[in-house]
């Protein structure tokens, strides 16, 4: 079974919320357009200061979608 790897941007200010929402759609499009076998996006509000939005993706799409998105950082996703 492969790993899941949550690619995530972070968005920091006082519109950081609505910036992760809107990122989060331009994640969805992306998936579409490419026609990937993805389905995980999201956002998540960690302060009034900071947000992220994040996509879960497998060991085998990792690198392309890396290369092509640039996230800021990623983790291992459970």
């Amino acid at each position: 079974m492969s790993r899941q790897i949550k690619l995530i941007w972070d968005f920091r200010g006082e519109t950081s919320a609505k910036t992760a929402e809107h990122h989060e759609i331009h994640l969805k499009e992306y998936i579409a357009i490419k026609k990937l076998p993805l389905n995980s996006t999201g956002f998540e509000i960690k302060n009034e200061m900071h947000a992220i939005a994040f996509m879960v993706v497998t060991d085998e799409n990792m690198i392309a979608i890396r290369d092509a998105l640039k996230p800021h950082r990623a983790e291992l996703y459970n």
